[in-house]
């Protein structure tokens, strides 16, 4: 075990300035998909839109970062086409950032959210594709520590935010009263915290008076500009690898390196064939995953395991983004009936256990392989998920559970795709595949969960979250026997072609 935690520094050692940009373009990627939830209301009032109209932006953001994921994969052609893809995407956020404050109608801000969704997706794609490809076998323990990011990156929006977000009314009507006033700021506080997750489901509003005409009055735009100015460093940072792997237009010896690397990768070692290099074979867009002739002349094995992995990823990916989003709505509802301020913290509490989880396993992953992780997480979420099914009156069990369901859940996404690209042999199109099933979870479960809470009361939002996790479980039960026999006809047919290659005795 020793060994191998020095094999992983001297690994870190080597690739240091990669892999330092690749996490703090997570970094970027965590701002990014956590400011709509705590801001939407000021975001409201800035655009003197309605909660249904204001709430689209979620939606834009989260198809397009569907549509990045699934496009991301068209950068991975040379290095200089992921880290100039990078750039250009770490720079829009901090754009976006910028210009959000200056949108003053919904349609506008709901583009901008499409352009940052996009941005993020690519990105998305990319940092996992240029680890893994980095560091193969060696890559779930630095998957890890990239998803770490996300959830520092999300821990600091709503620090940042916070102290200029508006505690009363935003948007002054012309009949405002002092009693109205005074219960506003409740009211806002229980809008805010419902809507914490994307916006899946809206919560009954017609109780809450939301002004859309008025003295419009909020500081938002000045958390929005110390994003921007703090998400800055990101694009200096990939601007710097390009200029350390001189990649520059500026750098005299920018093809002379590009041709070195291409003659690394035809080096009859091996090793250094897949660090600097993609394989021809797959990880293009989706689209191109599913080019006839990249997928001719795999097993039905190698397809199987590409559709249960992002099947499993879909799941719980999509566990996370409802229960982010919905575990508030349960808590203020009955049985339960905590207070606002009380349910307020649930979410974060959620997001941190994640965040900390992922930092634990960067060591785990070192010392366990990543099918173990894999089993104890799933196996510790559904015995969580079962236990606030049963203790569902419990308001102290039901922030317990949150958190060790966080800490459980945080470690799936990477070491699913560390395994599942070591499974493949790195050729599939593993990382597109996976990336492109998680946003589509996320998006579409939460829109699942959200309409059976809406129809069958908030007691179902557990249930549906259980029955996931078991559909999950079995789902990798079903991967693990396929990797089995992946495994035994990849033996099979290696051995088949030595025979093949062996000569005739007594041939000329």
């Amino acid at each position: 075990m020793k060994l191998l935690d020095e094999r992983i520094c001297l690994l870190f050692k080597r690739h240091w300035q990669h892999t330092l940009t690749f996490w703090s373009v997570f970094f970027s990627f965590g701002l990014c998909i956590a400011f709509l939830g705590p801001t939407i209301l000021d975001l409201r009032c800035q655009t003197q839109s309605t909660l249904q109209q204001i709430t689209w932006v979620f939606f834009s953001q989260q198809l397009f970062l569907l549509v990045g994921s699934s496009v991301g994969g068209l950068f991975k052609k040379t290095l200089l086409c992921s880290l100039s893809a990078l750039l250009c995407c770490t720079f829009v956020i901090s754009l976006v950032f910028a210009v959000i404050p200056l949108c003053n109608h919904v349609v506008l801000l709901s583009i901008a959210m499409a352009i940052a969704g996009q941005s993020m997706g690519v990105i998305d794609t990319i940092a996992n594709r240029q680890l893994v490809k980095l560091y193969q076998k060696d890559s779930a323990t630095f998957l890890q520590a990239l998803h770490f990011f996300i959830g520092l990156g999300a821990l600091v929006t709503p620090l940042v935010a916070d102290p200029f977000l508006a505690e009363d009314s935003c948007v002054l009507g012309v009949n405002l009263t002092t009693n109205s006033s005074s219960s506003s700021t409740s009211d806002l506080e229980h809008l805010r915290s419902s809507m914490a997750g994307q916006g899946a489901a809206l919560p009954n509003i017609s109780q809450y008076p939301l002004h859309t005409e008025g003295l419009v009055i909020t500081r938002v735009s000045y958390a929005f500009w110390i994003m921007a100015i703090i998400n800055l460093p990101v694009p200096a940072a990939v601007l710097t690898l390009m200029y350390h792997e001189r990649l520059l237009p500026c750098s005299s010896k920018s093809q002379h390196l590009l041709d070195k690397d291409s003659q690394t990768s035809k080096s009859p070692s091996g090793e250094n064939e897949s660090h600097n290099v993609d394989s021809e074979e797959g990880h293009g867009s989706l689209f191109c995953c599913c080019n006839a002739a990249k997928v001719r002349g795999h097993p039905a094995t190698f397809f199987i395991i590409h559709a249960l992995g992002g099947a499993i990823l879909f799941i719980t990916d999509g566990i996370i983004g409802s229960y982010a989003g919905f575990v508030y709505t349960y808590a203020v509802s009955p049985p339960l009936l905590m207070g606002h301020k009380t349910a307020g913290c649930l979410d974060s509490i959620f997001w941190t256990a994640i965040t900390l989880g992922r930092l634990a396993f960067i060591y785990l992953s070192s010392k366990y392989t990543a099918s173990r992780l894999l089993t104890v997480s799933l196996v510790g979420v559904i015995l969580v998920q079962c236990l606030l099914l049963i203790f569902y009156t419990s308001s102290v069990f039901l922030f317990v559970g949150t958190f060790v369901l966080g800490l459980c859940i945080s470690s799936v996404f990477p070491s699913m795709l560390a395994f599942t690209e070591d499974i493949l042999d790195y050729k599939g199109c593993a990382t597109t595949v996976l990336v492109t099933c998680a946003s589509t979870g996320e998006m579409a479960l939460q829109l699942l969960v959200g309409s059976v809470i809406n129809s069958q009361g908030s007691y179902s939002f557990l249930l549906c979250c259980t029955v996931a996790s078991f559909i999950a479980f079995c789902l990798f039960l079903l991967f693990l026997y396929t990797h089995h026999i992946h495994r035994n006809f990849q033996k099979d047919w290696s051995k088949y072609t030595e025979m093949e290659e062996k000569p005739k005795p007594g041939g000329s």
